[in-house]
């Protein structure tokens, strides 16, 4: 096994040869590169989300990809422009690189959007960072799966909010609401 698939990555079982011609290239630059495509393919999960503006309370059904990779909650620039989500400028930009460690073709994140995020009976506010993703249109990063701890199939891509019980959950609330 090649030295540089750390010991505590999940995906370091694998071992090169076993991953034959998915690997045709001797350039360490590409068969890295293609390494990290096959890690990506074996760890995608979506969810169909709902997204609620702050200001006009209308919803935006989403294709939202945990990414426990990914070190924030992201939404894609065109997606915000085209849903016509209220962006919030930032003080100063952040640099954000892709999973291959190149720079992102969009730039720095220049703005954020805070809205309603829900999820079957889950319900929450967030703040994304602003950025151009490509095809997929949120992702959902490592430390929102460490705060809600769901509870992930990720060979059938199921997922069950059942471990966030200190975070608003829609259901509970209403019930709250109806005995006060």
């Amino acid at each position: 096994m090649s030295s540089w698939l750390v010991s505590n990555n999940l995906y370091s079982v694998l071992h090169l040869e076993k991953l034959g011609n998915k690997l045709n290239s001797t350039n360490t630059t590409e068969r890295v590169r293609d390494i990290w495509h096959i890690l990506w393919l074996l760890r995608e999960v979506w969810l169909k989300v709902g997204l609620e503006k702050l200001e006009s309370h209308e919803g935006v059904a989403v294709k939202v990809l945990l990414d426990s990779s990914a070190t924030g909650l992201f939404m894609d620039t065109t997606f915000v422009k085209e849903k016509g989500f209220k962006m919030e400028k930032l003080k100063k930009p952040l640099l954000v690189r892709n999973v291959d460690g190149t720079m992102n073709a969009g730039g720095a994140i220049m703005h954020q959007v805070e809205c309603n995020m829900f999820f079957k009976e889950h319900m929450e506010r967030a703040r994304m960072d602003i950025c151009n993703l490509g095809k997929i249109e949120l992702i959902l990063e490592m430390l929102w799966l460490a705060a809600h701890n769901p509870e992930i199939d990720w060979e059938k891509g199921e997922v069950k909010m059942t471990h966030c019980p200190h975070l608003y959950v829609e259901k509970e609330s209403k019930k709250e609401r109806r005995t006060k």
